[in-house]
């Protein structure tokens, strides 16, 4: 069956089981799953990649049909989807598992794709295609986005910082993060402002190097810091993103002693972690212990202290900082 993104709020989903969501949108289709999907469906998430379940077909098939205890009902995300996996997922409908939930998530397929035929002729299954957003609905993302947070931008940024994101809306909720941080001692943020942080994701984002220096990926850090000519103003937002991904860090932990299951740990996590992001963030959390992570929230803060006492240094501060991060010696 065919359905339509608009349609999923009128429509009742407890008794569908199976969706493929299809779409170079992957934005729009983590919000789908995050704000429609997920609340309604198991609390036992699973997240898979295609290619993951391709190379142990049976053990991937004894993890669903598996009924447990304290698991007895199951909702199972399968990343990157194509044709390869229609037979897996064509003998699980066949069965007409109760509890059992899948989630499939794929580039745009084209009208011969065995997969999104199949879930588009069957009654048992859900098919929804995501299309790139447009300006408009993007502009009423960032409009949202920037009351909330009590930020002041003209009409004009706002479409400065539409024409940055490219179309996706991943793009934009990046370029907003850059905006908060920056935002935090301003009360309005120019055109200049703007200007300067998109910029930035021309070449490797401000984000990728400070998740490689948290990951320990020393060689990948390095090669960001030789890409970019970064400024002396670059290092008060990179600071801030530090200590962002570190707060994040220590709630993952601080989640991950109760629950002892990093995949679920991340899937529940709010807000939502995409799952481009979860193999750095699970490199993340394995590098830096619970204690490590509050030190290290003290040490971001002090440096923020000290280059705006000392501005001629911040830049040999802050990228010593950042490379010390990335040593696997320093845990």
């Amino acid at each position: 069956m065919i359905l339509k993104f608009f349609e999923l709020k009128k429509k009742n989903l407890d008794k569908d089981n199976y969706f493929l969501l299809h779409g170079n949108n992957s934005g729009l289709i983590n919000d789908t799953i995050n704000n429609h999907l997920k609340p309604i469906k198991s609390k036992n998430i699973f997240n898979y990649d295609e290619d993951e379940i391709i190379k142990d077909i049976p053990k991937f098939e004894e993890k669903i049909f598996n009924i447990s205890f304290f698991e007895n009902d199951k909702l199972i995300i399968i990343s990157r989807t194509t044709d390869k996996l229609l037979k897996v997922i064509e003998g699980i409908i066949e069965k007409d598992l109760k509890d059992v939930s899948i989630i499939l998530i794929s580039k745009a397929l084209e009208k011969k794709s065995k997969l999104r035929n199949f879930f588009e002729k069957n009654s048992k299954t859900i098919c929804i295609p995501f299309y790139e957003d447009n300006n408009q609905t993007l502009s009423l993302i960032a409009q949202k986005f920037l009351t909330e947070k009590k930020i002041k931008i003209s009409p004009q940024n706002i479409n400065l910082i539409i024409e940055r994101a490219r179309g996706n809306r991943i793009n934009l909720y990046n370029e907003l993060d850059k905006i908060e941080n920056f935002s935090k001692n301003k009360k309005t943020v120019s055109v200049n402002d703007i200007l300067k942080l998109t910029n930035l994701s021309e070449n490797f984002s401000v984000y990728e190097l400070v998740d490689n220096s948290l990951a320990k990926n020393q060689k990948k850090t390095l090669n960001i810091l030789n890409e970019n000519n970064f400024a002396i103003e670059d290092c008060i937002m990179i600071l801030r993103i530090f200590l962002t991904k570190l707060k994040r860090l220590l709630k993952i932990q601080k989640e991950l002693e109760l629950k002892k299951n990093i995949e679920k740990v991340l899937s529940d996590h709010k807000p939502a972690i995409f799952w481009k992001e979860k193999e750095i963030v699970k490199e993340q959390v394995k590098s830096l212990s619970y204690d490590k992570i509050k030190d290290l929230i003290i040490q971001t803060n002090d440096i923020e202290l000290l280059i705006k006492k000392y501005p001629s240094t911040a830049l040999n501060i802050t990228t010593n900082f950042i490379l010390e991060q990335s040593l696997k010696t320093n845990n």
